[in-house]
């Protein structure tokens, strides 16, 4: 089976709609898709409604998560939720606030970006978000269509970097309390790309071990911002502390360089996600 647990829609930062995002899924050849946007549930309907004869969906999201670091500063951390109930009441009133977070983090940026001449407008972003919460990936594309960037991923490394100058720190729910929060709904954790950016210099092994004995369900292993000594690495954590390894393409639609079942989720694994949910939101099979 070909299965890739982690894309996103133009309900958060992606650029294709659920219903696009379903069909994109269908035409790479993938039995199982999961849509993980950020801190919200609102392309599950249409996803659902628009998902191919013979795929199954895994419903999820990709919270915004942080921890403390050494030097004090919060690290960004991305946790995977799946199958948790949406109408869970603390989940649905922490989404509330993780999105007005993300808009009022968007907008600041825009702020100090057009305070400094930056021939970018709010209005503009917004108008890109369409509706979503402005993330940073709608600015890279405002940055693009300013002729100012050649792509989203360039306005990362420049513009939108984390050290730069018109970097803005988001409030996000503390890891823990959100693993918590997943497992009170239902729902299965597993932390995304923990090798990659803040992520790696945080979730050492150690930490890992604490995290699983808090109720963290799984990794993600294989993703495209690992690289062979990490997935190794990785895979063998997930062994040692009985957490459920995964994999996905991280898909974003032309925001990034990535394809759908870029790198995929063993068959035994999408299982135990499955069994270990309380089955309020099942796998959806058509």
């Amino acid at each position: 089976m070909r299965i890739d647990l982690h894309s996103h829609s133009s309900s958060s930062d992606g650029t294709e709609t659920p219903a696009e995002l379903m069909a994109s899924a269908g035409r790479a050849g993938l039995d199982v898709i999961g849509i993980t946007d950020h801190d919200t549930t609102s392309g599950w309907d249409a996803a659902e409604q628009a998902l191919p004869t013979g795929m199954a969906l895994m419903r999820g999201t990709e919270f915004s998560t942080e921890i403390a670091q050494p030097n004090g500063r919060p690290a960004s951390i991305h946790l995977l939720g799946y199958l948790f109930d949406p109408s869970n009441p603390t989940i649905v009133q922490e989404h509330i606030r993780l999105r007005q977070e993300r808009m009022d983090r968007g907008l600041r940026i825009v702020e100090k970006m057009v305070r400094d001449g930056i021939d970018i407008s709010a209005e503009q972003v917004l108008e890109i978000a369409s509706g979503a919460p402005v993330g940073r990936p709608h600015i890279g594309r405002a940055l693009k269509q300013a002729g100012l960037v050649e792509s989203v991923h360039e306005a990362f490394a420049t513009y939108l970097r984390g050290d730069g100058p018109y970097y803005v720190h988001k409030a996000d729910t503390d890891l823990e309390t959100a693993i918590a929060m997943i497992a009170a709904a239902g729902g299965v954790s597993v932390i995304a790309h923990p090798r990659s950016r803040e992520a790696a210099a945080v979730l050492g092994r150690e930490k890992l071990r604490s995290l699983a004995a808090q109720g963290l369900d799984g990794i993600e292993v294989f993703h495209p911002d690992h690289d062979e000594a990490a997935r190794t690495e990785l895979a063998a954590l997930a062994e040692e502390l009985d957490l459920i390894p995964t994999g996905s393409s991280d898909f974003h639609g032309t925001n990034k360089t990535l394809r759908l079942g870029q790198d995929l989720t063993p068959e035994k694994s999408l299982q135990r996600i499955v069994s270990a949910s309380s089955g309020v939101v099942p796998l959806l099979q058509k």
